[in-house]
């Protein structure tokens, strides 16, 4: 059968391509679920079976955001202990998570898929630890909500086996088994992984930091992930307060202790990575680790500031995550770029060098999807990669006096998106989703918000 194709025409591109390629008027042809060419000026002649012709007059068109950390689960917390470090934080908050249920987590999570995708993502991933006994099939929920917003997924399969009686920061009855965690996570992985070149479901192995899960974990999490065949994924170096607990709990500090249990690696990535010395980051390049950079979590819990330039001097693979929803109330991954740019240019040693727009861009694209092992599907613009796009509106009055479209998007306001594209089908129009209803979903995670609340409150 003729493949059905899409023309998109009259736009700038940022093509995010191993050389940053821009057309400031080009095209791009998709056929079916694949980008099929992309050029300057208008497209070919003579192409068959074109099913739709967008005039994007006005529009910058990016590959699709991918973000690489996330907890959806807790949408439904948000804007609870906002004065706090992480460590305080967690303690005022795991006895309220401890509580979900699947009904929870399905609402949470499509309350964070919606946030995200009408802001630009086309992947999302998600690092899912809490697992309170009897509350359902919560993977197999949060599953089925990115199946119905039409957004490629990885699930971050947790776990926790290190409560408080184990000198960890989880209550007791929120933490699973060694043994329990290992086999509920190869069974996620089994039911749910597509290791297929357009999967929209993969999943990872994701014990959820040194600090509430055992060496054992750890090291039997490694053996399980590389044995299936999937990527692994974790907290890292987050805080002072997690680097004086590694050094007091094991004598090493974070990134020795990752590599001592086999968590250094190119099918690894890490979230935060805010206080890595030289040495860190030089293992870190060695071994092809990636980093989930989340500069606003890192902001809102005042983590630090992660020394991104040098991880991408390094040649560490960088990309950038929301983090969940109760340490960054947005929920959103495009207002990421403009505050990765910032963040960074606070660090003393590189200040106004620290990142650039295109640098940023690249961040929040091709870089997300390098450490989510995706590369050469998805990130960048270029014949034979999944058709994941958007388009994002830079003629209205924020965005329409900077010439540069690019440096538009990262430095103005969050811009408009006309329309999202994931797998060739679009899922967003004029900042509307398409695949859901948006309404319902406000009016659904406020309840679950609610009675979570009350349920914890008769805790």
């Amino acid at each position: 059968m003729a493949a059905s194709r899409i023309v998109i025409e009259n736009c700038a591109i940022a093509t995010v391509d191993a050389n940053d390629t821009e057309y400031a008027s080009g095209y791009i042809v998709v056929a079916d679920n694949k980008i099929e060419s992309v050029g300057a000026g208008k497209a070919p002649e003579g192409l068959e079976n074109v099913v739709r012709r967008i005039d994007a007059t006005g529009h910058l068109v990016t590959p699709g955001l991918v973000n690489t950390h996330h907890h959806f689960y807790q949408w439904i917390t948000r804007g609870l202990a906002t004065d706090h470090n992480l460590f305080n934080w967690l303690v005022a908050l795991y006895p309220t998570w401890a509580r979900i249920d699947e009904p929870m987590a399905r609402a949470a999570a499509q309350g964070s898929l919606a946030m995200m995708a009408r802001g630009g993502v086309t992947t999302a991933m998600d690092h899912h630890y809490v697992f309170p006994q009897g509350s359902g099939d919560l993977s197999g929920a949060i599953i089925g909500a990115a199946r119905d917003m039409g957004v490629r997924f990885t699930l971050a399969r947790g776990s926790m086996d290190r409560s408080e009686k184990d000198g960890g920061l989880p209550p007791d009855f929120a933490v699973e088994t060694l043994d329990g965690a290992l086999a509920a996570t190869a069974e996620t992985v089994k039911k749910h992984h597509d290791a297929s070149f357009d999967a929209m479901t993969q999943v990872a192995v994701a014990p959820c930091s040194p600090f509430s899960v055992s060496t054992e974990l750890l090291k039997q999490g490694a053996e399980l992930a590389r044995s299936l065949g999937v990527r692994m994924h974790t907290h890292g170096s987050e805080t002072v307060e997690e680097e004086k607990f590694c050094h007091e709990l094991f004598g090493m500090g974070p990134t020795d202790y990752f590599e001592s249990t086999g968590w250094l690696g190119e099918d690894v990535w890490m979230a935060h990575c805010v206080h890595m010395n030289d040495s860190d980051i030089a293992a870190f390049a060695r071994t092809k680790t990636g980093v989930a950079h989340c500069p606003s979590s890192n902001a809102r819990l005042a983590a630090g500031i992660a020394r991104v330039p040098d991880m991408l001097k390094a040649g560490v693979p960088v990309g950038l995550g929301v983090d969940g929803t109760a340490s960054n109330e947005s929920g959103e991954l495009h207002t990421e770029l403009r505050n990765a740019l910032l963040i960074n240019r606070l660090n003393a040693e590189h200040r106004e060098a620290a990142l650039n727009a295109r640098q940023a861009l690249r961040l929040g694209t091709f870089g997300g999807a390098q450490v989510l092992g995706r590369a050469s599907q998805i990130g960048s613009l270029e014949a034979g990669k999944l058709a994941d796009f958007v388009l994002w509106k830079m003629d209205t009055l924020a965005h329409s006096s900077i010439a540069d479209p690019v440096t538009a998007l990262v430095f103005g306001a969050a811009a408009p998106v006309s329309a999202s594209f994931v797998n060739g089908k679009q899922i967003v129009e004029n900042n509307r989703l398409l695949t859901v209803d948006e309404d319902a979903i406000a009016r659904d995670t406020r309840a679950e918000a609610q009675r979570l609340a009350r349920i914890a409150a008769g805790a």
